[in-house]
């Protein structure tokens, strides 16, 4: 069963570090002490990224050119549809590359959870019987279980066929629970 999460639905709040919004999608469990999160964040201006001590993160551009993530660990480049993993107590700095970006960002608890991030092209039929599926319209004609889901909503459940018509496009997050 799908339950899908229009954008009006998202949950908007200020950074940790007060930098900017994230629209909050989902989180398990609800509450303080979650295993994940899926947000969207708005980034206009270059800036210290909040940090998740204990958590990871999967950070996919999905509007915008990019943005160039520096830590002590190096650079990182962050680009459209190209998902990159971090440590969420990282201190890094971001720095835009062409003007504003939108993010989507899986913070985890990698003890708890194992997640996926994969950006989907249409045509394509997708069938998930197990696990926790998670799902963002980025572009086109998508279908959740025969619901139309539309630009930017989000699709979050299990056991159910998701359909991208030719010119669709998505993010797909599979979330395998380890405890």
């Amino acid at each position: 069963m799908f339950r899908i999460v229009n954008p009006e639905e998202f949950q908007t709040n200020l950074w940790k570090n007060g930098g900017g919004v994230t629209h909050e999608i989902a989180r398990h469990p609800v509450g303080d002490g979650w295993k994940w999160r899926i947000s969207i964040a708005e980034v206009g201006v270059d800036g210290p990224f909040s940090l998740f001590p204990g958590m990871t993160r999967i950070l996919t551009v999905i509007d915008g050119a990019g943005i160039d993530l520096l830590s002590a660990d190096g650079l990182m480049e962050a680009r459209l549809h190209r998902p990159v993993f971090f440590l969420g107590d990282l201190d890094v700095t971001a720095r835009l590359v062409g003007g504003p970006v939108r993010n989507f960002n899986v913070i985890y608890d990698a003890d708890a959870v194992e997640p996926a991030v994969e950006v989907v092209l249409g045509p394509a039929l997708l069938n998930y019987a197990d696990g926790t599926i998670g799902f963002l319209c980025l572009s086109g004609a998508v279908t959740v279980a025969g619901d139309e889901l539309h630009e930017g909503a989000f699709a979050l459940g299990s056991g159910a066929n998701i359909a991208l018509s030719t010119g669709a496009a998505g993010l797909l997050i599979a979330l395998r629970d380890l405890t």
